[in-house]
């Protein structure tokens, strides 16, 4: 053991007098604390700890076949020899911890957060969670899950569930639909009358209810019919408020449920998906200890787009983050995976190398963050796990053989994170008053030609009381200007009630404000959903750039733009506006003036540029920001 507590406070420096070993602790009480701006897990014995784990370090899962799968029985006589052996590789690669869905501690003898499922196995989720019952379930089955890791002092914390993403469409149109003798259905009545001032006119002002529905009472009692958003509504506000409401419900719970059965472990929250919703993330603050969310980089490069993080700094007032899992993949492998989806995937081994050490790197300098867990230890079975879901994830491949690019980037990069976290790095310059020169190319869907630290434009503010989802980047060249944005929003498939047409109003877009010494033009990119879902629920969205000309949006003769990245809910575009466009036939010595902004979908909160309201940026020139090109 003794050695591995070496290993590990090489990794981090020590605040304190260290002690020789887990086994000496005291308790078995991990917690949290700031340093100089920076934000450190502390282990039971009083160090400061910079959690570098890898998930999934299990030996292999029984899918889909033996000879096509990674599995321990392929290269060592036992399980306890496999566990052995790597848990040595995975420290000479300068990782500490294991992640989850591991080994448990005895076999990996690390420093562990493992996943409990309790709001799964509770039943909590899509069932009747205001049940009384609910909550003496998840009591009864949390000291049950913790049972095998209380007491002891490698274990960190535990995972209360994985990406349940409180998806707010979602949990309106599902529990609204519930019969009436479900509590929480009960619930949801009452907050929509308590909203809406017992005021049916008003709901339906907002809604769609049912045929024949014509009150509230009469909404209880209907069953399997949906409610939907009426365009031009302000529904989505109460959808909101009780997606809030829920979310809330579950934190307080599950706490309450960790705390009795096992009060030295830390509450690392419920694995938030590559997306978080920031009601939940409110609701969420005042009840974990760490916010744990997985996360897909946002450029082939590594780069991180900082707004992410900045606004659950600003919701969660700087709560410990810890990025639960992480990932790149690439077509070039050995395990013969297909990467088909839309998570990080680059052209070749040497790709991935240098995109994540860099974004491990860029991880490290992130003052909130506790904890960086890459995904996962092997890669996945040819033609896909269980659930289809078939990626170049490993440091190894499935015939157990390192990926040596890989590796060496992730050991170095790894070496130098808590150095590098002790010291956190300031994020980008943002007073920016120039763009730069750059050839971007729109159809190839990746946002790597951009040189993102220069092109990144002021932090957008968003409206009072909500933060950024957010942030934008703009770039100049002899054929035009071209704009980008990294954001997120939820776009749900059943919410909205349309016909064939998706409306414009509620799409998600960016309108820009623009002078290039001509004028002022206007231009609008809606990101449009498709009428329907795809096999596996995913959605191809389309963006579309028009100039808006009194009530009219025309479309842009050689303006060119594309959506890309997830379907949803990350949403990333690129756009090139020409200079004919803007009335010229070349960039303008004196720069352009220009505001821009960000509506989410349903028209839930918006952000611009200059905090105005996005129809005061379309129509009032008078406070557009002059930016010089440089090199012109």
């Amino acid at each position: 053991m003794r050695w591995i507590l070496v290993a590990l406070l090489a990794l981090a420096p020590a605040t304190v007098e260290a002690c020789t070993d887990f086994g000496q602790a005291s308790s078995s009480r991990w917690t949290t604390q700031r340093d100089d701006g920076a934000s450190w897990l502390v282990t039971p014995c009083g160090d400061r700890f910079l959690s570098l784990g890898v998930n999934v370090i299990d030996g292999g899962s029984s899918y889909p076949s033996p000879e096509r799968r990674y599995h321990w029985s392929h290269f060592d006589p036992s399980l306890d020899a496999w566990a052995t052996r790597n848990r040595a590789r995975v420290l000479e690669w300068g990782f500490n911890t294991a992640g989850g869905w591991s080994l448990d501690s005895k076999r990996v003898d690390l420093p562990f957060t493992p996943n409990l499922e309790l709001g799964r196995n509770s039943r909590f989720h899509w069932f009747d969670p205001y049940a009384p019952e609910t909550e003496t379930r998840a009591r009864v089955l949390a000291r049950k899950l913790v049972e095998p890791y209380r007491g002891d002092p490698r274990r960190i914390g535990y995972y209360t569930d994985n990406e349940v993403g409180w998806w707010r469409g979602a949990l309106f149109t599902f529990y609204v639909q519930e019969p009436p003798r479900s509590i929480t259905k009960q619930r949801l009545i009452e907050t929509l009358t308590t909203h809406y001032k017992d005021d049916f006119g008003r709901f339906n002002r907002d809604f769609v209810p049912p045929k024949g529905v014509a009150s509230f009472a009469d909404l209880l009692v209907s069953e399997g019919e949906p409610v939907r958003l009426r365009p031009g509504g302000r529904g989505i506000d109460v959808v909101r408020i009780w997606a809030k409401q829920i979310s809330g419900l579950y934190y307080r719970m599950m706490s309450d449920a960790l705390k009795a059965a096992d009060p030295e472990a830390l509450n690392l929250g419920d694995r938030l998906p590559i997306y978080y919703d920031p009601d939940a993330v409110a609701a969420m603050a005042a009840h974990v200890d760490v916010i744990s969310t997985n996360y897909n980089v946002d450029a082939p490069d590594g780069w991180l787009a900082r707004y992410f993080f900045d606004g659950i700094a600003k919701i969660a007032q700087r709560k410990p983050v810890l990025i639960s899992e992480w990932f790149f993949a690439a077509h070039e492998n050995r395990s013969g995976n297909r990467n088909s989806g839309h998570l990080m995937t680059v052209g070749t081994q040497s790709e991935r190398a240098a995109g994540a050490g860099a974004a491990t790197r860029r991880f490290a300098q992130l003052p909130d963050v506790v904890g960086v867990h890459w995904f996962q230890f092997h890669d996945h079975p040819p033609g896909g796990r269980a659930d289809g879901e078939d990626y170049n994830f490993g440091l190894v491949d499935i015939a157990d053989r390192p990926y040596d690019h890989l590796i060496e980037a992730l050991t170095k990069a790894n070496r130098e994170a808590a150095k590098l976290h002790a010291r956190p790095g300031q994020p980008p310059s943002r007073a920016r008053t120039s763009l730069p020169k750059a050839q971007i190319k729109i159809d190839d869907a990746v946002l790597t030609d951009w040189p993102k630290s220069r092109a990144l434009l002021p932090p957008l503010i968003p409206q009072p009381g909500e933060v950024a989802f957010g942030e934008a980047y703009a770039a100049w060249s002899a054929e035009g200007v071209s704009l980008a944005l990294i954001g997120m929003d939820y776009y749900d498939l059943d919410l909205l009630a349309y016909g064939e047409e998706y409306p414009r109003s509620e799409a998600f877009r960016l309108d820009l404000g623009i002078d290039a010494g001509q004028g002022a033009r206007r231009f609008r990119i809606h990101v449009l959903p498709p009428r329907e879902g795809t096999a596996g629920g995913s959605q191809s969205m389309r963006a579309e750039l028009c100039r808006v000309e009194e009530t009219a949006c025309v479309p842009v003769v050689d303006g060119q733009v594309r959506y890309f990245g997830s379907d949803q809910p990350r949403i990333t575009f690129e756009a090139t506006l020409p200079w004919r466009a803007l009335g010229t036939s070349g960039p303008p010595a004196d720069g352009i003036a220009f505001d821009l902004a960000v509506v989410a979908w349903y028209r839930s909160r918006w952000m611009s540029l200059t905090g105005r309201p996005p129809q005061l940026v379309m129509h009032d020139p008078t406070r557009w920001k002059v930016y010089t090109l440089d090199g012109r």
